[in-house]
């Protein structure tokens, strides 16, 4: 016997893979599946979904052969993770109607487990729940404990208007680094970087060689480089760091979405040798440590006023959800992204 329960529909949506990606990703790849939503068995509760996480991961884990360290997606089961939602009918003393939580069963409108499934969320901290899917865990982790900012540095930060990056860069300013440095794909992004995101200074990667950019704006060198891209601005990045310079290796959103760059990133091996510099590639696990220390200094900076949190929320239903990864893909939308189903 449920306690507390509120209605709930017999059937919901839910996205699905269609098939393993193997080139460009289009809607083929997806598939809008309906299914019934079964009594919560002793132990289980029912969570309507509110918020769903959208992120360039995604189209990594559709392959087949994905190299991250999580398992790819199968070919007719769930598409997405990270997803905050309402319980709406409890079998289990530990989670009641009403809790919010956050869970990583995939794109779908209601989902039914084991309560130890489904991590109860603290009310109150932020506006709504949307802000426990932003990529903060990855962007402190990596600045914090890989590239250790500290007082004075300066810090590039490629792909700094995505979800990471426009968290990286804010985060470096808090840890005192003297001058933070972002690349984008737009004029208007770069704007977006210093007149709202507190950078202090930007440049568009299509305008002209990245290193002469770099020189530019970092005449003495950058001490921390924080990559979400690889390719050429990995390769500029060595060319103009300092010594002892230490490199947060994120992301490759150049092999990730592109071609490559012709084999890029092209490691200067004597530069990096000469100038002692510390390449450290990393990926976050988002242990109960690594979300802990984010969500504390992420609640703290914005409860202060000197934070801002850089996301796009996107309308129209779970249907919306492939396009909506495709358009993050594309860069379309800034900073964090996520699909409210409740719009």
């Amino acid at each position: 016997m449920t306690s507390g329960a509120v209605p709930v529909p017999d059937k919901a949506r839910e996205i699905r893979l269609a098939k393993h990606l193997e080139g460009d990703l289009t809607l083929d790849h997806f598939e809008l599946a309906e299914v019934e939503i079964p009594e919560p068995a002793p132990g289980e509760v029912v969570v309507r979904m509110d918020h769903l996480g959208v992120a360039a991961a995604y189209q990594d884990l559709m392959r087949a052969d994905c190299q991250l360290p999580l398992p790819p997606y199968q070919v007719g089961g769930r598409i997405g993770g990270g997803e905050t939602g309402t319980v709406v009918k409890s079998n289990s003393p530990d989670l009641a109607v009403g809790d919010p939580v956050q869970s990583m069963t995939g794109w779908c409108e209601y989902a039914v487990g084991p309560a130890h499934t489904f991590f109860k969320l603290p009310q109150g901290m932020f506006p709504d729940t949307s802000y426990f899917l932003c990529q903060g865990p990855t962007a402190y982790y990596g600045m914090a404990d890989i590239a250790r900012v500290g007082e004075g540095d300066v810090v590039f930060v490629s792909g700094a208007a995505g979800g990471v990056g426009s968290l990286a860069g804010q985060i470096a300013k808090h840890r005192g680094a003297a001058r933070v440095i972002g690349s984008a794909g737009s004029a208007e992004k770069v704007a977006y970087l210093v007149e709202e995101l507190g950078y202090d200074a930007a440049f568009d990667y299509h305008d002209g060689p990245v290193v002469e950019r770099l020189r530019e704006l970092a005449p003495d060198g950058i001490n921390v480089f924080f990559d979400n891209v690889g390719g050429e601005q990995f390769e500029a990045a060595i060319q103009v760091a300092a010594p002892y310079a230490r490199f947060a290796l994120c992301g490759a959103l150049s092999v990730q979405n592109g071609a490559g760059e012709d084999g890029r990133p092209r490691l200067d091996l004597m530069t990096a040798i000469t100038r002692h510099l510390e390449l450290r590639p990393f990926a976050c696990y988002h242990t109960p440590e690594q979300i802990g220390a984010w969500l504390q200094h992420f609640a703290t900076w914005l409860g202060a006023g000197t934070f801002v949190f850089p996301q796009t929320v996107v309308e129209g239903g779970i249907e919306a959800a492939p396009e909506a990864l495709m358009a993050c893909l594309k860069g379309a939308y800034r900073g964090n992204v996520s699909l409210s189903l409740n719009s």
